[in-house]
């Protein structure tokens, strides 16, 4: 959803289409550029995608898209012209003031992680208990702590001592965990994502939250490759396991790893590929996901 958030009329007017994913985009940007005040994505079928994979922003197959404008919005006017440019006529549909919060608060509402450690939407207020907290609304680069696999990160994070430390988002998203990182005492984080998209999301998340400085964005290819002690990957087993070698090697001696996206029939193939790098852990799983954890082998020669 779009940082702009909407003014206080009695009403908004809400415009749906849906489209396959290569249209998504363009459609969200034209319902942008005709005024919307906010644009949400979200699934038209039964397709299942976990938060982040390392790659394009995934959209599903079938996307629903949504446009919320002011009441006074010209309705035919903008019918006429998302039929001109091939869109096809939307579903319109009045969101009454009430309606709109309430909708609001039961999609994004605050969530608490290990020990303290909040993840609010920006309108919220934080828990007088509160250890950190992260301001987050949702958006195109997922990731909010409402996923199993956003939210078992987030608790490893709030269980480590991470004062002082170096800490490495790969595969990035919305850059929550990086974010989380520094905000629990992390020195700095690298945000690591093949989408620049994602990276735009990541970094304008930092300056809502106040941690740009501590946090710095990277395409996989231009990734310093100095070792940091923290490293966490929520993507895909597939990449996980492609990447064993090289997520070993951006982790110094000793330094702690979270592998999570995983399924629960994907445990072994990921385990045996970290075989000889990582000293795993228990795993934890939430919801059919698995999370692996471990320590990275002080004996391993990484060298390139």
């Amino acid at each position: 959803m779009n940082a702009k958030r909407p003014r206080e009329p009695a009403a908004w007017l809400e415009l749906t289409l849906d489209c396959d994913q290569s249209a998504a985009t363009s459609l969200s940007d034209f319902l942008t550029q005709a005024g919307a005040l906010s644009v949400s994505l979200s699934n038209a079928c039964d397709e299942i995608l976990i938060e982040r994979d390392p790659g394009p922003a995934p959209l599903w197959s079938a996307t629903r898209v949504q446009g919320l404008f002011d009441q006074g919005a010209d309705v035919e006017r903008l019918i006429q012209a998302l039929r001109a440019a091939g869109f096809g006529a939307p579903q319109v549909t009045r969101i009454e003031d009430r309606e709109w919060s309430l909708a609001w608060q039961d999609h994004v509402r605050p969530r608490c992680f290990g020990d303290g450690l909040w993840v609010l939407p920006s309108f919220a207020d934080a828990p007088a208990d509160h250890r950190a907290c992260i301001r987050l609304d949702p958006g195109l680069a997922f990731g909010t702590g409402s996923h199993a696999t956003t939210g078992l990160c987030l608790d490893w994070l709030a269980g480590l001592a991470l004062e002082g430390k170096e800490v490495i988002d790969y595969g990035c998203g919305s850059g929550i965990l990086a974010i989380a990182a520094v905000i629990l005492g992390a020195s700095s984080a690298r945000c690591v994502d093949s989408d620049a998209e994602a990276l735009r999301a990541a970094r304008n998340n930092a300056y809502s939250n106040g941690v740009a400085d501590r946090l710095s964005f990277y395409l996989p290819d231009d990734l310093p490759p100095h070792r940091a002690e923290i490293l966490v990957a929520n993507i895909l087993s597939a990449p996980l396991i492609g990447l064993a070698e090289s997520l070993a090697k951006l982790l110094s001696s000793g330094g702690r790893i979270a592998l999570s996206g995983i399924l629960n029939e994907q445990v072994d193939a990921v385990t045996e590929a970290y075989k000889g790098y990582i000293a795993f852990e228990a795993a934890e799983s939430r919801d059919g996901w698995v999370q692996l954890s471990g320590t990275r082998l002080a004996a391993l020669d990484l060298s390139d």
